[in-house]
């Protein structure tokens, strides 16, 4: 019994702390903040919140879900780690002085935040018990696997709740407006990291899926064409704006019909890129309050207008790779990839063009992370305290360009990372095993887990199977 009771533990709780948490949270009750509170200078203990908490759901905690995604050995500490500090980090949340906040999203999530952490940290312990192995356990590294993906956007849409509690944006005047600019701004953005993925690393799933990659962009183009369609126009009088916003939606559902029409049979097709390019070209010629929105607005425009004819010449111009096993020469050190060297291949030519397909395939991502960037940071409310602080459009588009090269960066690294460590280090460094970035398998044969997949080789062989949960190599 007591043994039993030790295995059921982890599992337990985050089941009790379903109720335990709510009374842990700092409380903010906005009618009992004075004036002078509201507007105190934020504290060193905030500062260090809020850094460490960037840093933890920004960095470590992706990097320890890309480890266990590749079974690495250095998955456990790095995540155990990542826990310990975040720990640290709600402690000093709630231990600050200076400046207090009233209720807000960012601290309704915070107080609820603890049940998927123990959660996922039950998990984990109850995993490297190794015990009910044919039963309970299969269900478990499923669900580890699917809270270890969530991981990124809850740590993302924390964060971004964290800004506007900060900053003091998004109040029942600009709720509505934030609401558009930060959900579509995600949306750019989401879009650009799994475009990256699939260019990096997926080409072999698109392939297996049997449906080409403008056949997925058309459904979601249309379907949030059809929810926008609806959605911007709130009774009343029409204004510019309101009709603007309307026909957006009209031609995204619109658009995205005849994509899904024109991807049929694994088709491929330019209606994405084009439907991009519209959409950029009527948010550049918005016309806003202040001159600086303007000049901002424009340049997210300009920006989603470049990605999509970069979309336009991918699709036409850059072909996927035949397959997994092809002429593509590996990355090594001494490729054109890293250096300026030309490799050495059978065939130079082929490898030449395949080189340089590399390098423009990351095009239209970048673009649409730094499009997204770009939308979200073009609030009325932000950019009127940028226009305060006396910052001109110049500094501040640079500014977000700057920040879009550093999320790629973040997003091209951990790509790196899955490729190159735990499972996956040992086809990287061999040199009888054909490596490339395109040839890693994101799905596998139907005797595979449907979370974890074998990594091509060169003959026909595959590694084993990746389950996370299983002892790691010491």
């Amino acid at each position: 019994m007591a043994g039993d009771l030790f295995i059921w533990t982890p599992l337990l709780l985050p089941l009790v702390f379903t109720w335990v948490a709510p009374a842990l949270a700092h409380e903010h009750h906005g009618a009992d903040l004075t004036e002078e509170q509201l507007n105190a200078p934020v504290d060193a203990i905030l500062w260090i919140h809020i850094a460490l908490q960037a840093t933890v759901w920004g960095i470590i905690f992706p990097i320890g879900m890309v480890l266990g995604l590749t079974r690495s050995r250095w998955h456990v500490p790095v995540q155990s780690l990542a826990f310990a500090l975040t720990f640290g980090g709600i402690i000093l949340g709630h231990a600050h002085d200076g400046r207090q906040f009233p209720s807000s999203i960012h601290s309704h999530i915070g107080s609820w935040i603890f049940v998927p952490i123990l959660a996922q940290l039950g998990l984990g312990i109850y995993l490297k018990l190794h015990i009910h192995e044919r039963t309970l356990r299969p269900y478990a590294v499923r669900l580890h696997g699917i809270l270890g993906r969530v991981w990124p956007i809850l740590g993302w849409v924390q964060g971004l709740f964290g800004v506007i509690t900060l900053r003091g944006f998004c109040g029942e005047v600009g709720a509505g407006q934030c609401a558009a600019h930060y959900i579509m701004g995600s949306g750019f953005i989401g879009y650009g990291i799994i475009m990256a993925l699939l260019l990096v690393v997926g080409d072999d799933w698109v392939r297996h899926s049997g449906r080409s990659p403008e056949w997925w962009d058309s459904w979601v183009i249309m379907l949030w064409g059809i929810v926008n369609t609806f959605t911007e126009h709130h009774g009343g009088e029409w204004s510019v704006k309101d009709m603007q916003h309307t026909i957006l939606g009209i031609l995204w559902w619109a658009g995205g019909a005849l994509g899904i029409f024109l991807s049929r049979n694994n088709q491929r097709n330019v209606v994405p890129g084009v439907i991009i390019i519209l959409t950029g070209w009527a948010i550049s010629d918005h016309t806003q309050a202040l001159m600086l929105s303007t000049k901002v607005h424009s340049m997210f425009g300009y920006s989603l207008m470049l990605a999509g004819f970069a979309r336009i010449l991918e699709v036409c111009f850059i072909p996927l790779p035949s397959s997994p096993l092809s002429d593509a020469p590996p990355l090594g050190d001494n490729d054109s990839e890293h250096t300026l060297a030309p490799p050495v291949p059978k065939d130079a030519r082929v490898a030449t063009n395949t080189n340089a397909a590399r390098a423009f395939r990351h095009l239209p991502p970048f673009l649409l992370v730094a499009s997204g960037l770009l939308f979200m940071s073009a609030t009325d409310e932000e950019l009127k305290a940028v226009h305060e602080e006396g910052m001109d459009h110049v500094t501040y588009v640079l500014s977000m360009y700057s920040i879009a090269f550093l999320f790629y960066l973040l997003t091209v690294f951990l790509l790196h990372l899955y490729s190159t460590s735990g499972r996956n280090a040992l086809s990287a460094q061999q040199p009888d095993v054909l490596f490339s970035a395109e040839g890693i398998e994101l799905s596998g044969p139907s005797d595979a887990s449907k979370w974890y997949a074998p990594l091509p080789r060169e003959g026909g062989r595959s590694a084993a199977v990746h389950v996370l949960g299983e002892d790691e190599d010491d």
